[in-house]
């Protein structure tokens, strides 16, 4: 591994498996059926079909990428993250957003979310659980923290103290990238 390093987040390509990799290399070839070829088609390869799903749900569980901390050409840690499901993304947002009760309408509202726990909290439920536990969960890493007179409860305190905000951000868009959202809006409207 190369000591030059370029400021900043490094965000590597995302690593998937043998299987993985073939999946994603198959060719599609269009046609045009007629609604009753179509059905044809369905029934013939409702198998296939079936096997496809179940392939789409392994690449989403087993594809990665790496991040690397990179300041002043120094590389400070790294650490791999995965695709994040909508009830994640969605789980992490309800546990950082405030409620307040409207009287008119006798139900909670949502007031604000808290951008930097809420980022903090994506980042750590992106990390995959053996970087997770060497990193953001380390117990060794809280004291240190501690005792330099950092107030560390838990792993998104960690998070926030070692990630700047620029780099928060581009992690996020890496994290939303690898979970298929699309940051292009302009190839979204294309297809």
């Amino acid at each position: 591994m190369s000591n030059d390093f370029v400021k900043g987040v490094t965000i590597g390509e995302a690593e998937v498996t043998e299987k993985a990799k073939a999946t994603e290399e198959a060719k599609v070839e269009e046609m045009d059926f007629t609604e009753e070829e179509t059905k044809e088609q369905v029934r013939t390869n409702e198998e296939d079909f079936i096997q496809g799903l179940i392939d789409a749900v392994e690449f989403a569980n087993e594809e990665t990428q790496k991040i690397e901390i990179v300041r002043g050409g120094k590389l400070y840690f790294a650490f791999s993250i995965r695709p994040l499901g909508a009830e994640e993304y969605d789980k992490c947002r309800k546990k950082h957003t405030k409620y307040v009760r409207n009287r008119q309408l006798g139900m909670k509202m949502p007031d604000e979310t808290d951008r930097v726990k809420y980022q903090s909290a994506i980042i750590y439920t992106a990390t995959v659980d053996e970087d997770k536990a060497k990193l953001w969960d380390n117990k060794k890493i809280w004291e240190t923290l501690r005792n330099k007179e950092y107030q560390v409860m838990n792993g998104l305190d960690v998070i926030e103290f070692a990630l700047k905000a620029g780099e928060k951000d581009k992690i996020i868009d890496a994290i939303d990238l690898l979970s298929g959202y699309e940051s292009n809006i302009e190839e979204v409207a294309k297809n």
